[in-house]
């Protein structure tokens, strides 16, 4: 094998596992941002302290993107050229959907803290819990998790751009080969008095 073809190779390995490597970490970190705190709301009633709305409330899909992403940088491991191709697109727009998670916290944060203001104080409505919602204060995790969504978004992009780079898939788990295995069989009954009345001896 020439060195330039080595090179390629090398560089095509080097690119599949950074990437797949990377997407699994921006999905663990996606994972974990969505336990943390994203939000605190203070409310018009005196004496109430001030909520804290967890990811899980705030961007409830968060959770099942990252799971998404994590299974689909794990199936990169053994996928054809064609999937790499589809899985790469499904991974931009799972980083689309993340990011745009935590852009809805920005754009709207009394209505990504209405679940937790119900809950804690019983009343529903849209309007009516914007009305009791004196402010919001945003935490580092939105900010970090529509980071991690453009991230995720950009290591599809180079999967799609290095997929024909990359070694193929190990043949350790298709399908094998069955041959047919020669037998000794013991002579049918009526073959052996065929043969007898050809004159033929049946036990040579």
């Amino acid at each position: 094998m020439t060195e330039e073809a080595v090179v390629p190779a090398a560089s095509g390995k080097r690119a599949k596992y950074s990437l797949m490597l990377g997407s699994l970490a921006i999905a663990a970190l996606t994972l974990i941002a969505w336990t943390q705190q994203w939000l605190t709301v203070t409310l018009t009633e005196a004496g109430r302290d001030p909520l804290g709305v967890d990811g899980s409330i705030a961007a409830p899909a968060l959770a099942a993107l990252a799971l998404a992403a994590l299974a689909l940088a794990a199936a990169l491991a053994i996928a054809g050229l064609g999937f790499r191709y589809l899985l790469g697109a499904l991974q931009v727009l799972l980083g689309a959907s993340i990011a745009l998670s935590a852009l809805l916290v920005f754009t709207d944060p009394v209505g990504a803290a209405e679940p937790a203001v119900t809950d804690a104080t019983g009343i529903a409505g849209a309007a009516s819990v914007a009305s009791i919602v004196d402010s919001t204060a945003l935490t580092p995790w939105p900010v970090i998790t529509l980071a991690l969504g453009a991230l995720l978004a950009l290591a599809g992009i180079g999967i799609v751009a290095t997929a024909k780079s990359w070694p193929r898939s190990s043949k350790k788990y298709s399908a094998v080969k069955m041959e047919p295995v020669a037998t000794d069989e013991m002579p049918d009954a009526v073959d052996s008095w065929d043969e007898l009345t050809r004159g033929d001896d049946p036990t040579r």
